[in-house]
């Protein structure tokens, strides 16, 4: 069955005039003239000129309307910059995130390299690098910069544009810095590389754009864990971009845990290029941040490809997480399956919208995207749109969405075995999240994962006494 996407409109104008992004990015350039190759300031300039004629996005336009990002606008932008802080500021975030701080954080105590930058900058001292054989490449981005590397500009011109994506053409202009993996083909990196951004700033506006750039060449593999958290509470604004150039039959495992300040807001754009029998799993675990937002887009562009998207988010107050995500099917014999699980309570919103698209000539597509929510109490919402777009006629895919709260079935059959009711609600609760922790293949990762939900749902209101159940 075929489903026709809707006709486009023409988009609304701006939310907000670009003159504020004008200023700084023509101070941003002043400051790090000379500092970077020549080829980078056309991609920035051109980064800058799509975000100024696409605006902030508003409830008008179809991929935006469940998700009002009008608090960001409003806020004053200081985006982060090379320039070093002042001595006392330096003093006061070395305080704040000292070696043994960081490693309070969940997560970050797993072994293997692992790169932390703190308020958009690189911080060699909470990282740690050993040397990688092989040519295996594993370092912040300005230093793979600063050595000229060929693949960066191809990768970061094509980037420019950023279609119709007001983000992460903002992050194309600002970007100072992020990790960058490179594997060469046929190599393995043993253990789990993590990307580390920790806010210790106070400063409301204060935006950072972390740019990671992964390339896994053929027939080599990765596991790599991309962390996000923050010392102090503050209306501070992280602007990523993380993107996978994936050669044939690499295989690669990310997973995404952001853990942010309950004022914070987080945008990120995840682009995936797939070659010929990759097989790629992602994983996205939200518990942080006031306003988180996902892009996700993943491009199929090969044969007998095996890509997994997986998503689990746990809401409480009135934070709000939106996954945005477009798997596209361009080449025949490929297989993707999306699963999104999401646990809300207070007056938390989770928002999925999920298209497949499989183009003409993509036959023996094998296409999957579910999404559950979870309502722990009645001010919870939750919207979900899962869409299929399909050209060929020699397909399997399938869709679908529910939202409710927990099945009075299943606590009746655990209470008539002689569990009580806050028991019974934890236990289905904790199956509820551990579907989607389930399916993270390390073996450490997953562990850790697992324990860490755990925890985080036992602080969610309403996971005891909560609402009753659907009668």
């Amino acid at each position: 069955m075929s489903t026709a996407a809707p006709a486009p409109t023409k988009a609304p104008p701006p939310a907000r005039p670009a003159e504020p992004y004008t200023k700084a990015f023509a101070r941003f350039e002043q400051e790090e003239s000379g500092a970077q190759p020549a080829w980078l300031w056309p991609v920035r300039q051109a980064g800058l000129s799509r975000f100024a004629q696409l605006g902030f996005p508003t409830l008008r336009q179809e991929d935006w309307r469940f998700t009002n990002v009008s608090a960001i606008a409003k806020l004053p932008f200081h985006p982060a910059t090379r320039r070093p802080p002042e001595a006392a500021s330096a003093a006061a975030a070395t305080a704040r995130l000292s070696a043994g701080r960081l490693e309070q954080f969940p997560l970050t105590r797993l072994p293997g390299p692992r790169l932390v930058f703190v308020d958009g900058r690189f911080h060699p001292a909470l990282s740690r690098l050993p040397a990688q054989p092989d040519g295996i490449e594993i370092g912040p981005l300005t230093a793979a910069l600063a050595g000229n590397n060929p693949a960066l500009e191809a990768h970061l011109r094509k980037a420019a544009s950023s279609e119709d994506n007001a983000f992460a053409a903002l992050n194309s202009a600002f970007f100072h810095d992020g990790g960058f993996i490179h594997v060469p083909a046929g190599r393995t990196v043993e253990g789990i590389v993590q990307l580390i951004f920790v806010s210790t700033t106070t400063e409301p506006g204060h935006t950072t754009h972390p740019r990671n750039l992964i390339q896994v060449d053929r027939q080599a593999r990765l596991t790599v864990l991309e962390s996000y958290f923050a010392t102090v509470s503050a209306p501070t604004v992280t602007n990523a971009v993380t993107e996978f150039v994936l050669g044939d039959q690499a295989v690669v495992e990310h997973c995404k845990f952001q853990d942010e300040s309950p004022e914070a807001y987080h945008l990120a754009t995840l682009p995936s290029h797939l070659g010929n029998g990759v097989n790629f799993s992602s994983h996205s675990i939200v518990t942080g941040a006031r306003l988180s937002r996902n892009n996700i887009r993943t491009l199929l562009d090969g044969e007998g490809i095996e890509c997994i998207l997986n998503g689990v988010y746990l809401t409480d107050r009135d934070q709000v997480a939106d996954h945005h995500m477009i798997v596209d099917h361009a080449k025949p014999h490929c297989a993707s399956h999306e699963y999104f699980n999401g646990i809300l309570a207070g007056r938390s919103k989770g928002v999925f919208h999920g298209r497949i698209l499989v183009r003409p000539g993509a036959q023996k597509t094998d296409a999957k995207q579910t999404n559950k929510n979870l309502l722990l109490s009645d001010d919870a919402t939750a919207d979900a749109k899962p869409q299929l777009e399909i050209y060929a006629d020699d397909v399997k895919c399938t869709h679908g969405a529910t939202i409710g709260q927990l099945n009075p079935e299943s606590i009746y059959y655990l209470r008539s075995r002689g569990i009580g009711l806050e028991t019974a609600r934890r236990m289905l609760i904790h199956s509820f999240a551990g579907e989607i922790i389930d399916r993270v293949k390390q073996d450490a990762l997953r562990e850790e994962l697992d324990r860490l939900l755990w925890d985080r749902l036992e602080q969610l209101a309403g996971i005891a006494a909560g609402t009753p159940a659907i009668p």
